[in-house]
């Protein structure tokens, strides 16, 4: 069981901002930005966006039309605010487990990295 999972079962304390059936968005622990959320399944059962299917083409929709929603709720939505998905290590990966980053509340460089 991964860290997010344990996060979605209560077993593991978060400061959740936003929920859904099978997905929810909580403030990362090592923020980056000062809104720095992660929004992730509830389940494992996808490492990483690269093994992703058609199957499971519902719950990214939903993931990512959930960010302008949580966006707005951390007052980011207007200034603007970057999503991220990582895959592998080299992009920064650190927990087999799909996570989209939302990050806002400062201008962010670009590119990235």
């Amino acid at each position: 069981m991964t860290l997010f999972e344990k996060i979605a079962r209560r077993e593991i304390a978060a400061k959740i901002v936003y929920e859904e059936e099978d997905f929810l968005a909580f403030h990362d622990v090592n923020p980056q930005a000062p809104v720095h959320i992660l929004i992730v399944p509830k389940t494992g059962k996808l490492a990483r966006i690269g093994e992703s299917t058609s199957g499971d083409a519902d719950l990214l929709g939903r993931m990512l039309a959930a960010s302008p929603k949580i966006a707005a709720q951390l007052g980011v939505l207007d200034s603007g605010y970057r999503l991220v998905i990582n895959h592998g290590a080299d992009a920064g990966e650190s927990v087999p487990h799909l996570h989209i980053h939302l990050l806002g509340g400062r201008a962010l460089a670009w590119p990235p990295g």
